[in-house]
């Protein structure tokens, strides 16, 4: 039996085109807290997440590290204020810098910590590789919500 990711455990019925363990034809990725701190997730692209011949879709790689980011904070949150489910956070901020056409084929990591953490929200470092290389990077804002924003209930 394969290990639950963070999504799967506590969204399952979420539906985000990037991390909604519900939605077929989203990306479903897979988060993962490592033994360091730091949180992970392997992904691996199909053939319509190309840009072009060989290399991956530049707003695909945004939504891998937004998405594996916002998990980041909402699971940093929780453990801050001592939960045992996360608040819903969802992106205040973030950027990418390309830094290297991502190759097309090799299962990709994106890797993620947190540099600042408060109660109601986290900025957090991202990373995405490829056989090794480093072809994007990123940070992020993440902020959880309240009752009565449209987002409150999507990971319910």
């Amino acid at each position: 039996m394969t290990q639950l990711s963070l999504q799967e455990r506590y969204a399952p019925e979420n539906s985000c085109f990037g991390c909604g363990p519900a939605n077929e034809q989203g990306l479903r990725i897979r988060s993962f807290p490592s033994q360091d701190g730091e949180y992970t997730a392997t992904w691996t692209p199909s053939p319509h997440h190309e840009a072009f011949p060989g290399v991956l879709n530049g707003g695909i790689i945004g939504a891998l590290l937004d998405c594996h980011g916002n998990w980041t904070a909402a699971i940093a949150i929780m453990d801050r204020l001592g939960l045992e489910q996360p608040l819903c956070t969802v992106t205040a901020q973030y950027e990418v810098k390309l830094r290297r056409p991502t190759p097309f084929g090799p299962a990709l990591e994106v890797r993620s910590r947190v540099l600042v953490l408060e109660d109601d929200r986290a900025e957090i470092m991202l990373e995405l590789k490829a056989d090794g290389e480093t072809c994007a990077t990123g940070r992020g804002l993440f902020v959880a919500v309240r009752e009565g924003h449209p987002a409150w209930h999507r990971w319910g």
